[in-house]
């Protein structure tokens, strides 16, 4: 859900669905994208902005969400930290990217997730690309 554009969403969806993707799966991915799109853009701007009182504010953000995502805390995390590769936002990656280690991810498991991330943006940039390019 935090591709750009909603055919490829949709597709992807159907794809994981046929592949056993439970609702709760569905519903775990859907609040980590809601979470991290507003998370990931507040945090990636408060550093990127020079002034340090920023970086020092509270977020103040509900993500309620996350504490009980409805999935195992390892696989809520790999969502959360490929939607932060794709909103761009440092701080979030190294935060979700220490959490699921901590949960017992790989490095290999968090490059996969980063490696699918980028492919999913990049569909979801493209297939946005034509839709306005038809319309």
């Amino acid at each position: 859900w935090a591709a750009p554009a909603p055919r490829a969403t949709a597709a992807i969806e159907a794809a994981a669905r046929a592949g056993g993707l439970t609702d709760a799966a569905v519903a775990a991915a859907k609040t980590a994208a809601a979470i991290m799109g507003m998370n990931g853009i507040y945090h990636r701007a408060t550093h990127l902005m020079t002034h340090p009182e920023y970086r020092a504010m509270p977020a103040r953000l509900r993500m309620t969400g996350a504490m009980s995502p409805g999935v195992a805390r390892l696989d809520f995390e790999l969502c959360e930290l490929a939607v932060s590769a794709i909103v761009g936002c440092g701080a979030c990656l190294d935060a979700h990217e220490r959490a699921a280690r901590s949960e017992g991810a790989s490095a290999a498991a968090v490059h996969a997730t980063l490696r699918i991330a980028a492919v999913v943006n990049a569909v979801g940039r493209v297939l946005a690309a034509e839709a306005a390019a038809a319309s």
